[in-house]
């Protein structure tokens, strides 16, 4: 049997206190899991007024062009019809030319499942202006996959990117080209989806008006249902298929929002 050692006199062992950390850490520690909760909130906030409001101006270009047809004159009084009855009932966004602008962005891109949900409408109303369909095509995926702000994607058509790239045949300065707009052209605040000015006009908010992008938030979420309901339920519930339309997280629970609605759609022909 081994003998027993004992520990050398004069010898304590002590134990080494567990690290505290301040009140002021705690808090900071705090500020930083609520701060990361609102930014999912507010993406998913972004991701549907993006989805939905692409979407249904898709959805209302696609109803002219189809009642219109080659009638122009026709097109011309439906066109300002419109425009008073949907100004009188939802406000501003909704002119003459805007609505023209929504039956140009559905014939520019016949395939609503071939738009990309991460653009809004500031996007496409840029990519519109491209006349050749296959940059058009290109400049949209390429700013959805590279994230492009509608300020980035408004200067990289303007300085003919698509044909710079396409000229350049080393693949160390494609990336250079490539990342050339993060520094030329950095985002900013001002890149603010919820600041956009069609989104304002989408939710008849005044770019003036003294308003918390919290209750901007939830005015928009509410806006959405409304307009899009009017559309017909059956693209109102297409819609609200999606995961991010109005599943928002709080700091500390998860809330589902199920909202079930019946409309009765009422159709006049002029």
């Amino acid at each position: 049997m081994a003998p027993h050692k004992k520990t050398p006199t004069g010898t304590k062992r002590t134990k080494v206190p567990a690290t505290q950390s301040s009140p002021e850490a705690n808090a900071q520690q705090v500020y930083e899991t609520v701060r990361v909760a609102l930014h999912l909130a507010r993406s998913k906030t972004v991701a549907a007024v993006n989805a939905a409001m692409v979407e249904a101006y898709w959805e209302i270009g696609r109803k002219i062009a189809e009642a219109v047809g080659n009638r122009a004159e026709y097109g011309k009084r439906l066109l300002h019809f419109l425009s008073g009855q949907l100004t009188t009932e939802f406000g501003k966004g909704f002119t003459p030319r805007n609505l023209w602008h929504m039956r140009q962005f559905y014939e520019a891109f016949p395939n609503m499942h071939a738009l990309r949900a991460q653009l809004s409408w500031t996007h496409y109303r840029l990519l519109m202006r491209v006349p050749d369909a296959e940059r058009r095509n290109w400049y949209m995926n390429e700013a959805a996959d590279e994230g492009w702000s509608s300020r980035q994607l408004d200067r990289q058509i303007n300085t003919a990117f698509y044909d710079r790239l396409l000229a350049t045949r080393k693949a160390e300065q494609r990336e250079e080209l490539k990342a050339e707009i993060q520094t030329s052209r950095p985002v900013t605040k001002a890149d603010d989806v919820l600041k956009d000015p069609y989104v304002l006009e989408f939710l008849d908010i005044s770019s003036n008006a003294a308003i918390h992008e919290k209750d901007l938030e939830q005015k928009l979420i509410d806006r959405l249902q409304d307009f899009l309901l009017e559309l017909g339920k059956g693209f109102a519930l297409s819609l609200r298929d999606r995961s991010t339309l109005l599943r928002i997280r709080s700091t500390s629970t998860s809330t589902s929002c199920s909202t079930t609605t019946s409309s009765n759609a009422s159709c006049s022909s002029i």
